[in-house]
C-alpha cells in the first residue's frame, strides 16, 4: 500500500505531544474534591471501570490516526497481469454509400447490417475487432480494441449521413476501404487477421483497386470475407431527398459486381457470400464465427484505486464507541 499525499503523515507527531499533556498535564487541570483525608479509601481496591478511564483516550489517538491516514490517500499500487485467450483480429468493413439505404432488407441495408453485426461483435468477446467504413473515401470509425462496449456504442451511431450531407465523397471505393482496414490489421499479433467487407455496390472510385488492395492484404496473410448485400436485378433505391426530408426512390438496376468481390476473397483465401435478407445476413456471420481461433495475450494494467474505505469505516465504528461510552459506562462528572 502507498500514500498519495505522504506529507499528512507528519500529524501522526502530534500523538506524542497529546499523550504527555493526557498522561502527566491534564490532572492538573481537572475539578478536584477536598476532603479531610483519603485513609478510609486507599484499601478501596480498584474496579474494572476505574482500570478502564484510559480507554476514550486511546480511543480518540485511534480515530486521529485513522483520519490523518484517510488524508494521506492509501492507494494500491499498480498491478500487471497477463492472460491468455482464444481470439483473432478482425475489421468489419462497411460500405455507408447513400444506396445502403434501399429497403430491400428489412429495414434497409444499413440498418440490417448494423443490426446483424451488433450481434456478431457480442457473440466474440475474446476477439480483437475495429471497424472501417467507406463511401467515396474510407476511414477509421473505431480501432481495433477487445473494448466491446466501446465499440457497440460506435456501431450504432454507422449511418449514411456522412455521404448524404456531402462530408465524404460520393461512391463506392471497396479498394480503399480494403487497404484502411489493412493499415490496422497489418501488424496485429495474431496469426489469424480477417477483414469482413459487407458492400452493396461496385467498386467507382478511389486511388487504389479492390484487386490490388486484395493483393497487399494477401501479402500480410489477411483472409477477406467478402459480403454482398442486396437483391440483384432491379430494385427501388433512394437517389435523391425531397424538400420535407422524405427519400425519393427510382427503380434502378442493381449496380453489384459480384465477380470482383469473388475474386478478392479467392485471393486471400477467403469466402464470397451474397445477402438478400436479414436471415441469409446472419446466417453468414454464423458461417464466419466458425473461423479458426488463436491464443492472444492480453495484458491488463489496473490502475491505483482508492483503498481508504475501511480506515474510514472503522475510524466511524471508534468515534461511535467513544461516544457512547462517554454518555454512559465512562461519563464523568464536570
Amino acid at each position: 500500500m502507498i500514500f498519495a499525499n505522504t506529507e499528512y503523515l507528519f500529524l501522526l507527531l502530534l500523538l506524542l505531544p497529546f499523550s504527555i499533556w493526557h498522561f502527566f498535564f491534564q490532572h492538573k487541570f481537572e475539578s478536584k474534591l477536598k476532603i479531610a483525608t483519603t485513609a478510609n479509601l486507599r484499601n478501596i481496591p480498584q474496579t474494572f471501570r476505574i482500570r478502564m478511564k484510559h480507554l476514550p483516550f486511546f480511543l480518540r489517538m485511534a480515530f486521529f490516526t485513522l483520519i490523518v491516514i484517510i488524508l494521506a490517500r492509501p492507494q494500491l499500487p499498480y498491478s500487471l497481469t497477463e492472460s491468455e485467450t482464444e481470439g483473432i483480429d478482425i475489421m468489419i468493413t462497411m460500405d455507408v454509400s447513400v444506396s445502403m439505404l434501399t429497403p430491400d432488407l428489412e429495414p434497409n441495408r444499413i440498418e440490417a447490417a448494423k443490426q446483424v453485426g451488433y450481434e456478431f461483435i457480442s457473440s466474440r468477446p475474446n476477439d480483437n475487432i475495429g471497424l472501417t467504413l467507406f463511401g467515396g473515401e474510407a476511414f477509421t470509425q473505431c480501432p481495433m480494441t477487445t473494448d466491446h462496449k466501446t465499440l457497440l456504442n460506435t456501431f450504432n451511431e454507422v449511418s449514411c449521413d456522412l455521404q448524404q450531407t456531402g462530408i465524404i465523397a460520393d461512391g463506392t471505393a471497396i479498394g480503399m476501404g480494403i487497404t484502411n482496414a489493412v493499415t490496422k490489421l497489418a501488424h496485429g499479433k495474431s496469426k489469424s487477421r480477417v477483414i469482413i467487407l459487407l458492400t452493396d455496390g461496385a467498386n467507382n472510385t478511389g486511388e487504389i483497386s479492390p484487386l490490388t488492395a486484395a493483393e497487399i492484404a494477401q501479402k500480410h496473410n489477411i483472409r477477406i470475407y467478402t459480403i454482398a448485400v442486396g437483391k440483384k436485378g432491379k430494385i427501388k433505391q433512394p437517389v435523391a431527398i425531397l424538400p420535407n426530408g422524405e427519400y425519393y426512390y427510382q427503380t434502378v438496376e442493381s449496380d453489384m459486381d459480384p465477380k470482383t468481390l469473388q475474386e478478392i476473397a479467392t485471393a486471400t483465401g477467403g469466402l464470397f457470400y451474397h445477402a438478400e435478407s436479414k436471415e441469409a445476413l446472419r446466417e453468414i456471420y454464423k458461417d464466419i464465427d466458425r473461423l479458426e481461433k488463436t491464443k492472444l495475450k492480453i495484458s491488463s494494467y489496473h490502475k491505483q484505486h482508492e483503498a481508504y474505505q475501511p480506515f474510514a469505516i472503522l475510524a466511524l465504528i471508534i468515534l461511535i464507541i467513544d461516544i457512547v461510552l462517554r454518555m454512559t459506562w465512562l461519563r464523568r462528572i464536570p
